[in-house]
């Protein structure tokens, strides 16, 4: 079904198969303390620019499809539906910790929060979702006191370090420690195909050194340039005490594998919502 285009030599995701496929991180199922995933456009009930496997309400598609993608996908991952607790995602670096009273939210009942870009919790059972078509992921599992977070950051949130963010509330709420850590970069658009415009760029410049701008953008000469959104949340990642060693970048880009992953740069913004989700096992 699949033809994967990688971006490396390392394949760091991994797809299950099956009626109801998704991409998954051995390094992160090797930790025995959660389930995860990233969907694909596969496996759901959606139609016209929303196939197959929507999973957002706000992207005109009908919400008793997107309730059955929903159904779908928690069920192959072996998840509670009424455990989920969903983003408002609206390109901040403003992080929610997670409570049992949040569970459902988003999906089976409102959410009565807003402009929540990441979430953390240490609630087994309870499963985090983001929601993406060209942004970034981040896993994050503190694997000694088993907490976990889960967070959107597009290139506003990179700007402002959401990633960064994330485990300054998993160490102020949760005691967690930088060496416990371990964090993943999901799937999302990878530098050849981001271009960006000088306003961009600007905005990076005032929150990074030269040195890694350098290493993030690449100058088009014609008031364009590319971004590296892996390496640029790699840096944050490691500004922010993880171990390089503890940082698993992905290798699949959104927007190259169109064919199965939305991506909002491919189409123009006519597509549905792939998801990740992060939940600590009972």
């Amino acid at each position: 079904m699949f033809h994967i285009k990688r971006t490396g030599k390392e394949e760091t995701l991994q797809i299950k198969t099956g009626e109801v496929p998704f991409l998954y991180y051995p390094r992160l199922l090797e930790t025995h303390l959660v389930q995860h995933c990233f969907t694909t456009k596969f496996g759901g009930v959606s139609k016209g620019h929303c196939a197959s496997m929507n999973l957002s309400f706000t992207r005109g598609d009908k919400e008793e499809d997107v309730m059955e993608n929903y159904r779908r996908i928690t069920q192959a991952m072996g998840v509670d539906l009424k455990n989920i607790v969903c983003t408002d995602q609206t390109h901040t670096n403003q992080v929610k910790v997670v409570t049992q009273e949040d569970a459902g939210k988003g999906v089976i009942k409102a959410k009565d929060y807003t402009d929540i870009d990441g979430l953390v919790t240490d609630v087994p059972g309870l499963v985090l979702a983001t929601f993406y078509a060209d942004c970034v992921p981040l896993y994050f599992i503190d694997r000694k006191e088993r907490v976990i977070g889960l967070s959107h950051s597009g290139w506003r949130g990179t700007v402002n370090r959401i990633g960064k963010e994330t485990i300054r509330v998993m160490k102020e709420k949760f005691g967690s420690h930088l060496e416990d850590i371990l964090v993943a970069i999901g799937p999302s658009i990878c530098k050849d195909c981001y271009e960006v415009s000088m306003d961009v760029y600007l905005e990076f410049a005032k929150e990074f050194s030269r040195e890694s701008l350098e290493e993030i953008f690449w100058d088009k000469q014609n008031g364009k340039y590319q971004l590296d959104l892996w390496k640029a949340n790699e840096l944050i990642l490691l500004e922010a005490g993880i171990k390089k060693e503890n940082i698993v970048i992905t290798d699949i880009c959104t927007c190259c594998n169109q064919e199965w992953l939305f991506s909002h740069r491919a189409t123009g913004g006519k597509r549905g919502n792939l998801a990740a989700f992060l939940s600590l096992s009972m």
